[in-house]
């Protein structure tokens, strides 16, 4: 079986390095934020370019805490995608605002900026774009249209660690950046972790004081605040990771340019494969999206699908009022997308067998019937 997502491999190169830093950390008896967070704060914002990382227990409160941090509250409202995890729209419900959904280009299959100008109400706070899969969004036609309506605009860049486009990195086009690290991810850590980035000194201070429950120093509560500090174990491993980031992200590219190369053109795979996608997920579509996964995994192939349903379509928000056929393009991608075996380690000869599997039964898929 060609597994779709593998960790062993990348722990058996980098293990021994990754527990000589819990163990320090470990010894240090300086078990949550602390020095070995500290750093890994300053690396990762050196690494997006931002001035500012303030490391948190989880992607879900990065975008939580952000969007506190930019005063978004009851009665405002947040643009952002359906074709996502449901992390991006429940952390805009927990902050109390209402998400405003737009749909997502056919061809990039982030947020389509043509749309989002026709949804933007005087309740509007921000525009809350989503790098699926790795790629970045049209961050240039987005921040236009921030600047044009006095918007904030905050990243989620869970998927998208290291995505680069002309100079600047995932987490630094907007006013706040949004990371996890969950074990998946392009990094991830040992266990759950995330991180918000940002250039502005206040929100960086409003995230930092919000993750330890609203403290400016210790015991002085300034604002309602969570426990959303990261443990500094996870800041070690994810010190250590670091550095190999981008070598893994270039594994991953060359892995996905091989698909792009090689899969039939019976199938639509993604658009052009370059420094602006992390590729953290590659996903073709086919209309008979179910019966290749099936063959698929009969051909001892695991493959993923990232989502099958729509957050505009899912039960527990159906009280944001959206209905079947309002935002097709994600609607179709949710049918329609697969994901197939990618991360770093893959060998090149698992690859070909891949394409070789996926342009059998594609062909079978596609074939007219008898």
């Amino acid at each position: 079986m060609i597994p779709f997502l593998d960790l062993a491999p990348q722990y058996e190169a980098i293990g021994a390095e990754v527990e000589a830093a819990v163990v320090k950390t470990l010894r240090s008896c300086d078990y949550v934020l602390g020095d070995t967070v500290r750093r890994f704060e300053e690396g990762f914002a050196a690494y997006c370019g931002t001035k500012y990382a303030i490391a948190v227990n989880s992607g879900t409160s990065a975008l939580h805490l952000a969007l506190l941090a930019a005063e978004i509250g009851p009665g405002d409202e947040v643009i952002t995608v359906p074709m996502t995890f449901v992390a991006t729209v429940a952390a805009i419900v927990y902050a109390g605002a209402t998400p405003v959904f737009v749909d997502v280009d056919p061809d990039t299959w982030t947020m389509d900026p043509s749309a989002v100008e026709a949804v933007i109400t005087s309740r509007t706070k921000a525009i809350l774009p989503v790098h699926l899969h790795g790629r970045l969004a049209d961050m240039d036609a987005l921040a236009g249209i921030a600047r044009r309506h006095g918007l904030a605009v905050i990243e989620d860049a869970a998927q998208a660690q290291g995505a680069e486009a002309g100079g600047t990195r995932a987490g630094a086009f907007g006013n706040i950046g949004c990371f996890s690290f969950y074990p998946g991810k392009n990094l991830g850590a040992c266990g759950e972790g995330g991180a918000v980035t940002t250039d502005d000194a206040a929100l960086a201070d409003a995230v930092r004081s919000l993750r330890d429950w609203g403290q400016n120093g210790k015991y002085n509560h300034v604002r309602h605040g969570f426990n959303y500090r990261m443990e500094a174990v996870q800041g070690a491993v994810l010190g250590v990771k670091l550095k190999y980031l981008d070598g893994w992200n270039t594994a991953r590219r060359r892995i996905a340019q091989t698909y792009q190369d090689g899969l039939t053109d019976e199938l639509v795979r993604p658009a052009r494969i370059d420094a602006a996608h992390a590729c953290h997920v590659y996903a073709i579509r086919a209309g008979d999206r179910d019966r290749i996964r099936r063959d698929l995994q009969d051909a001892g192939i695991a493959t993923s699908m990232h989502y099958p349903k729509p957050v505009h379509l899912q039960p527990a928000y159906a009280n944001l009022g959206y209905h079947k056929s309002q935002l097709p393009v994600s609607e179709a991608l949710a049918d329609e997308t697969l994901s197939l075996p990618l991360f770093p380690e893959l060998q090149p000869t698992q690859v070909q067998t891949v394409i070789n599997a996926v342009n059998r039964v594609a062909v079978g898929a596609f074939a007219d019937p008898v």
